[in-house]
């Protein structure tokens, strides 16, 4: 009897929000590089930040108190690459976002999806994937990353997404969804 209640149990968490993302995968992968901020230190940046009188600064804040967690996947190797495309092709079938918009810049291409959010001009997420970038040198240290996958959730005003991005570092592709 314990046995069926633990794999119940198990069979119902996933549903309840305790999964991981799908995304989740690259994380650990010796070819990606990933930066995972989750609500507790949204959470404490924001605690750290309501100090300060500049404008800017109080801005960013009032945009990242709305976030649940902000994750970054970026990749040179082009199998990872691969396997990233096709795990966001799947997510996309699974999930409830819709395309906001496509950029394509000569082999570079940007995608964004959202998920409707409580208000108008919210959404609860916001995901960007980015291909085609081996030409394209990223960062001070000469890099050529070939894919960027940025998944961001919460609360997301898209008319502030542009301070969001200029603070920290996101690519400034974002900034095109929010119409800036």
């Amino acid at each position: 009897m314990k046995k069926v209640a633990v794999v119940i149990l198990m069979a119902i968490l996933p549903a309840l929000g305790f999964s991981q993302s799908v995304f989740d995968k690259y994380e650990n992968m010796d070819n990606v590089g990933a930066v995972i901020v989750n609500k507790g230190m949204i959470d404490l940046v924001s605690k750290l930040g309501s100090i300060s009188d500049d404008a800017e600064a109080k801005e960013f804040l009032e945009v990242a108190s709305g976030l649940k967690n902000v994750k970054v996947f970026m990749t040179e190797d082009s199998s990872v690459s691969a396997d990233m495309s096709s795990t966001v092709k799947k997510y996309l079938k699974s999930s409830k976002l819709e395309e906001l918009m496509r950029v394509k810049d000569q082999d570079v291409n940007v995608k964004f999806y959202v998920k409707d959010g409580k208000k108008k001009d919210h959404v609860s997420e916001l995901l960007m994937f980015v291909s085609g970038l081996e030409n394209v040198e990223v960062g001070h240290n000469g890099r050529k990353l070939e894919t960027v996958l940025v998944s961001l959730t919460g609360d997301i005003d898209l008319n502030k997404i542009g301070t969001l991005t200029s603070k920290m570092d996101l690519p400034k592709d974002l900034n095109k969804a929010s119409g800036k």
